[in-house]
């Protein structure tokens, strides 16, 4: 079935017809049968329909809902999408105030470069980057550094060559959405490649040909994948394939070496439909190393059975942190990253972060002390609001995004009425952690889920970042302090009868 909503009408309809079209057919198809050009679609493509666990829900064909496999959920119960007809618009609380904080954008942008970049470059702007400070995830986190491969697949490189267009979400100035075109191989209704997309199909990978990774972002959004595990799933195949645990026939005598572009490609569809090694895969790196044995465990990088994001915890080690004890795995968009606290003090990145109370600057990044840890929970926190009043991350933030903590508290003002506070907020993000967090130690999480894969402890062995690596003993005491910060039993790692009486969710008890 499909459900579509009208107002106040509400009406499941039959969908056997688009059960097992990709996304683009079926919001067409939609369009057509509804009559209306104006619909909005979120639905699952063939993967969440196959119940692959890492499914994601799209909308525009090319907006991915990513990551902890909704597609899957919506599968599971027959529902291959939800169509909205658009109502009229809502009126803020105070329209001249609301209007005044929507025409501020234009003037904050020409103030603020990095916001811009994402406009000009994408989010896949600092790949190369990345990359020259060793700090690029490659050949499934073997390495930080991958010169062979970063500049073909930097946000640069895709402006000059096959990008079409900068999209926009609704009426947002920042148009950081990237559209590519390559003609007879990839079809820009379905966007293009965003940093961890480039990343996980790339150099995850190992692959280095742009217009592989292009096309395996156009897979993904037909079907219906989040391109973050289904890259790092495959890399994770093509480690184990290399070091003899996945033999050729198992393999679908598919050449899985890194850098093979073609063979991701081909995998990508394979997994969606739950086709030869694509049905293994379809379960995560993490299922998949049980089944495959041998010692594949240790080549599945991710927390919760959740892969990792392009953001390496060696670099950033508030951000690893996070990884480890946010309840819904590895996220690099629930907290705050590390560099911005390497700025000035009258930068306006610190000028924010002291809002929160964050006082303390670090000369480099890769400290984790006491203060790291309240910053890592603390901006958790601000995240969690974010996430909470459906805000993007890249305008409202607590520190280089163009709206701060001052500008969210007049945005609840001018467009709710809401006369709120800073500390209501941070207690309304806490308060959204905590109930995941009971959710899971209902299920029988415990601190043991709390971890980082093994490799991240291991020091690189060559590149830039030669060296570098998370330090465990500075991460378990890291984690101890984070739960006594939060209110949690450090034996357990899950919340305390008095933090959900603080927060009014006693009645999880």
């Amino acid at each position: 079935v499909y459900l579509t909503i009208d107002g106040d009408q509400a009406q499941l309809r039959d969908a056997s017809h688009l059960w097992g079209k990709v996304t683009g057919e079926v919001e067409s198809a939609l369009q057509e049968e509804l009559g209306d050009k104006h619909i909005e679609v979120a639905q699952i493509g063939p993967a969440g329909e196959n119940l692959v666990k890492y499914a994601c829900i799209i909308n525009k064909c090319s907006r991915a809902n990513g990551r902890n496999g909704m597609g899957a959920v919506m599968g599971s119960k027959n529902l291959k999408a939800m169509v909205v007809k658009k109502g009229k618009p809502m009126t803020a609380a105070d329209s001249d105030a609301f209007m005044g904080l929507s025409r501020s954008v234009r003037k904050l942008l020409e103030e603020n470069e990095g916001v811009a970049g994402l406009g000009l470059n994408g989010t896949d702007g600092d790949l190369e980057g990345f990359s020259d400070e060793g700090f690029l995830p490659t050949r499934n986190w073997k390495t930080g550094y991958f010169p062979e491969g970063a500049n073909n697949i930097t946000g640069t490189t895709m402006y000059d060559t096959v990008l079409k267009e900068r999209d926009t979400c609704y009426a947002c100035a920042v148009r950081c959405k990237r559209v590519a075109e390559i003609p007879g191989r990839v079809d820009p209704v379905y966007g293009g490649p965003e940093y961890e997309t480039c990343a996980a199909l790339g150099s995850y990978c190992g692959v280095t040909d742009l217009a592989d990774v292009c096309e395996a972002n156009m897979l993904c959004n037909m079907y219906g994948l989040d391109t973050i595990s289904c890259g790092a799933t495959i890399s994770f195949a093509m480690e184990c394939f290399e070091e003899g645990l996945l033999k050729p026939e198992q393999a679908d005598d598919l050449d899985l070496k890194f850098g093979n572009g073609a063979a991701v490609n081909t995998l990508v569809k394979k997994i969606a439909m739950r086709e030869g090694l694509g049905d293994l895969l379809a379960e995560g790196s993490a299922r998949a190393a049980e089944k495959i044995g041998g010692g594949a465990e240790k080549f599945s990088m991710s927390v919760k059975k959740q892969e990792l994001p392009a953001h390496m915890p060696q670099y950033k080690p508030a951000v690893g942190l996070v990884y480890a004890v946010n309840p819904f795995g590895a996220d690099h968009q629930s907290s705050e990253h590390d560099v911005f606290l390497v700025m000035p003090p009258d930068s306006r990145e610190r000028e924010r972060l002291s809002k929160l109370g964050l006082w303390k600057g670090y000369d480099n990044p890769f400290e984790l002390d006491s203060e790291k840890v309240r910053f890592a929970l603390d901006t958790q926190k601000y995240f969690s609001v974010l996430d909470s009043l459906s805000l993007c991350q890249f305008v409202w933030g607590p520190s280089w995004e163009l709206y701060g903590p001052d500008e969210l508290l007049e945005l609840c003002r001018a467009g709710l009425g809401w006369e709120t506070s800073l500390y209501e907020l941070m207690m309304a993000g806490e308060r959204r952690i905590n109930m995941m967090r009971q959710f899971n130690a209902r299920e029988g999480f415990t601190a043991a889920d709390d971890t980082l894969p093994a490799r991240l402890f291991e020091p690189f062995a060559d590149g830039p970042s030669k060296g570098k690596h998370v330090d465990r003993d500075a991460f378990e005491d890291a984690k101890k302090l984070y739960y006594e910060m939060a209110g949690w039993n450090p034996e357990t790692g899950n919340p305390t009868e008095a933090t959900l009486k603080k927060l009014s969710l006693d009645w999880l008890l």
